[in-house]
């Protein structure tokens, strides 16, 4: 790449990052994405749902056709590779990439994604994404009325309960030990039959992902058919921190409701910044963090 500066680099190039890049280059603003071709908090997904023209499509392809679409526009470039530095001077960002590549620009957009740690549970890692899942709204149609367990505890578990009601009745509630629930909670819970298991959970048994039974440490096992579950999360790059980010206590980038970050002149889109993690989501984001530094852009230059 011969020419190495850019009004705008947007290090991440999945959904939100490309969707963040189509905004910019609409409106012919000179980009580089920068994707260092990480797997997806949810790479094991097989389909998306809930998502307009787009249910039941395979992620991968979904985002094969945006890189598709994206390529077309002349002012867009993009690159395989690894951002492991970034610093602002002045008006400008500084990047560092692993292959020794440097590159600059007015706007600096993270697209960068979060990843999940998962509990020290055996069989967990291995059932996230196909029958582990923490979205009712992406995947709970495809379980429903199944045998379902959520691995919650306190007012969270209670909350999510009353979506998941809509799904099946079916629902038993896993604390992995002593349960949170007020008087008031429990009396509902115990209203509407479901039982709370306070077990400490030793393994969950799959067949290539798919849950077979629940095992806990006093060696009982129940017959559970899905699991939601709702791991900590890390962001998946440490840039933003190092560039000065505040995050909120959950540990999302801190933005607001333009995807500006509290350093000037460095955006943030996706699961990165967003509690709301999904595929139609992070597009949603990344258009609005595209079209924000557009509109910024072309403010500075009139």
């Amino acid at each position: 790449m011969t020419n190495n500066n850019f009004e705008v680099i947007i290090i991440g190039g999945g959904y939100a990052g490309l969707s963040a890049a189509l905004s910019l280059g609409r409106s012919l603003r000179k980009v580089l994405i920068i994707e260092g071709n990480s797997p997806s908090a949810n790479k094991r997904s097989k389909f998306s749902y809930n998502f307009i023209t787009q249910d039941g499509i395979k992620p991968e392809s979904i985002l094969k056709q945006a890189k598709d679409q994206i390529l077309k526009y002349d002012t867009l470039k993009f690159i395989s590779d690894i951002a492991i530095s970034v610093q602002k001077s002045n008006d400008l960002c500084f990047i560092n990439t692993f292959s020794g590549h440097k590159f600059n620009s007015k706007k600096i957009i993270f697209a960068t994604g979060i990843k999940y740690i998962y509990p020290k549970i055996k069989g967990f890692s291995e059932c996230w994404g196909v029958s582990i899942i923490h979205c009712s709204g992406c995947h709970g149609y495809e379980f429903k009325n199944k045998k379902t367990a959520i691995l919650a505890n306190g007012d969270s578990a209670f909350m999510f309960i009353s979506i998941v009601l809509n799904l099946t009745d079916k629902i038993s509630i896993l604390t992995n030990g002593e349960s949170s629930f007020s008087p008031m909670q429990l009396e509902k819970l115990n209203s509407r039959k479901i039982q709370i298991i306070e077990s400490k959970i030793k393994e969950i048994q799959h067949v290539e992902g798919v849950i077979k039974n629940v095992v806990f440490d006093n060696n009982i096992s129940s017959d559970f058919e899905v699991l939601y579950a709702f791991p900590e999360l890390n962001q998946k790059s440490e840039l933003p921190s190092k560039l000065g980010c505040q995050f909120t206590d959950d540990g999302l980038i801190k933005v607001d409701s333009y995807n500006r970050t509290t350093v000037n002149g460095v955006y943030a889109c996706g699961d990165n910044s967003s509690d709301r993690r999904s595929i139609s989501n992070a597009v949603v984001n990344g258009h609005l963090a595209g079209a924000t530094v557009n509109l910024e852009l072309s403010i500075e230059s009139f």
